[in-house]
């Protein structure tokens, strides 16, 4: 079974990969294509950029639901295939109407995949190996990104409409590999995930009781607190208030962003499995809590670049230093909060838990830019204060989750058995495992 389980692994850490790098032919360029190339003017690409956002959170709320009643197989298969159909769209789209449709299918069905993955990842690991199946992922994803985009930007040619076409076909083309390559596992079932066999119970609970459980698990609500400020601290400025402070108050010239932004995913590129082999038998709660420590490094550097008043050379390495810190921050952060949502999630749950950091996540890149963009671009100062103490708050929030979590929540070295193993034991073996802080139900409801 282990054997199968890893094929099945490969085969989906392969796929995410491939469409990591479809994203990263068109994400830099989106802006720009509907903007100039098909000369719909800035407000509409405007509006394009918040659909995309919008269309997650319209459906991550029910994605979840859906994934523990039917598995995350189909979800994943159909989210990939509706955004393989935004994204072959939005390559011919000459008007408002289409652009704005586009970006709504494209922009729901990258949503629906990033849980449904998620859980797809949890059923093919064991607590021993998740970390290191969680961090792959990440490597994987922004390995594919970076290259994507260095291989998008040698075709694009903001003359040609016709390249962007292009590059919006290489997109919906990954994401129909990663469905057909999704749909080609087969996919290990924890015993406890079967729709035919949910209780009277679980059936009459499935209307909300879903919800409220989860809301009823107080490290979960507090790990979804937490999973916003990392987002809104640090992704959620990237290419918004981050990229306006570096040009309005440092001086960066904009060309210097792209360099910035290459640093940060190449530390991350190199870094990751360095860090992996220092956090994987670490509290998970101390390693997000020194994050915290370091993006704090990172907005201080910041500080320097735009109100130091030093050299342009300085401000610049400086800035491109910021954006490396967050790449060793993101490094740390890939191997740790993923794979505790998954373990603190019941086992009839997960795709819910996926689902509710999932949402969190993209409310927080909903809400940093339009927090972020106008501070950076006009209260430079207050604008470093403020994410100095958000990143602060991260250290606090984190140490502040360790006193809920369990030891072997908080170091799944601990422990030899996965979650997904212990589901499979004879009713009654969970029972041996050590008691959480509060009670949370084992069953929805």
């Amino acid at each position: 079974m282990t054997r199968e389980w890893g094929a099945a692994m490969r085969r989906i850490q392969a796929g995410n990969a491939l469409s990591a790098f479809g994203l990263g032919f068109t994400v830099p360029y989106l802006y720009v294509y509907v903007a100039q190339v098909r000369d719909l003017g800035a407000g509409t690409a405007g509006v394009v950029l918040a659909v995309f956002a919008m269309a997650a959170l319209v459906v991550l709320p029910f994605t979840g639901r859906i994934i523990d009643r039917r598995g995350p197989l189909p979800v994943l298969v159909s989210g990939a295939v509706l955004a393989s159909a935004g994204a072959l769209a939005m390559g011919f789209s000459g008007s408002v109407p289409t652009a704005v449709m586009s970006a709504a299918l494209l922009g729901a069905g990258t949503a629906v995949m990033q849980p449904a993955l998620a859980t797809m990842i949890v059923w093919c690991s064991t607590a021993a190996t998740r970390t290191r199946a969680f961090a792959t992922q990440f490597f994987l994803a922004n390995l594919g990104l970076g290259v994507g985009g260095l291989v998008g930007g040698q075709i694009v040619d903001q003359d040609r409409p016709g390249s962007f076409t292009l590059l919006f076909a290489v997109e919906a083309v990954m994401f129909l590999v990663l469905a057909g390559m999704a749909a080609s596992v087969r996919l290990p079932r924890p015993a406890a995930f079967a729709v035919s066999a949910l209780s009277k119970e679980d059936k009459g609970s499935a209307g909300g009781g879903g919800l409220r459980a989860l809301l009823r698990h107080r490290a979960m609500v507090q790990l979804l607190g937490l999973g916003f400020v990392v987002f809104f601290a640090c992704y959620g400025q990237f290419e918004s208030g981050l990229a306006a402070y570096g040009t309005e108050a440092a001086g960066i010239d904009p060309s210097t962003l792209g360099v910035a932004l290459a640093a940060n995913t190449a530390v991350i590129v190199i870094a990751q499995f360095v860090v992996l082999r220092l956090v994987e038998r670490r509290s998970r709660t101390r390693v997000i809590a020194a994050v915290g420590l370091i993006w704090t490094v990172a907005w201080i550097v910041a500080g320097y670049a735009g109100l130091g008043h030093g050299s342009t050379t300085m401000a610049t390495a400086a800035f491109i230093s910021t954006y490396a810190l967050f790449g060793l921050g993101e490094a740390m952060l890939a191997p740790t909060v993923a794979p505790l949502v998954a373990d603190l999630a019941p086992t009839s749950m997960v795709g819910q838990y996926n689902s509710a950091f999932a949402l969190v996540k993209q409310l927080a890149l909903a809400v940093g830019p339009a927090v972020g963009g106008p501070m950076g671009a006009s209260l430079h100062g207050p604008y470093i204060v403020t994410f100095v103490l958000f990143s602060l708050g991260i250290t606090v929030l984190a140490l502040r989750l360790g006193r809920r979590l369990t030891p072997a929540q908080d170091r799944p070295s601990l422990v030899a058995a996965s979650r997904v193993v212990a589901r499979r034991l004879p009713e009654g073996a969970e029972k041996a495992e050590p008691a959480a802080t509060e009670p949370v139900p084992e069953r929805v409801g």
